[in-house]
């Protein structure tokens, strides 16, 4: 049912205290995308995994080498609603698969044979609840 990776995740989970990352967008901010990076579409973070995606990697790297088990994708604001707000709604696959592809290439780099590393998917609830329409 579980690949060999989910697997050896559910085994440490159970067995350990399994360590994440930290804040991705206080980390963004940080390094000080210029508007250009956002492609225009300033606070989209998730446009920085095509414009800057060394950027985003350079991050995931950084929680890694502090010690982090598992990273999370830059995607939380992924969505249909999130991404609605700055037209570009058609690009959710385009950029949640370009954040994965970023994350799975930061945690293999940093996985040894002694300690894996672990990528989950960031679905964030986007910026507006449902109730205020």
């Amino acid at each position: 049912m579980f690949t060999p990776r989910s697997q050896a995740l559910v085994e440490a989970i159970r067995s350990r205290v399994v360590v994440g990352d930290g804040a991705m967008g206080t980390m963004i901010q940080e390094s000080a995308p210029s508007l250009e990076d956002f492609q225009n579409h300033e606070g989209c973070n998730e446009i920085l995994n095509v414009t800057r995606p060394e950027v985003i990697k350079a991050i995931h790297l950084s929680y890694l080498q502090a010690g982090a088990d598992a990273i999370e994708t830059n995607t939380f604001g992924a969505n249909f609603a999130n991404l609605g707000e700055y037209g570009i709604e058609s690009r959710i696959e385009e950029l949640s698969f370009a954040g994965a592809q970023i994350a799975r290439a930061a945690a293999d780099e940093a996985s040894t044979a002694q300690k894996a590393r672990w990528v989950l998917g960031s679905v964030g609830p986007g910026t507006k609840l449902p109730s205020l329409g």
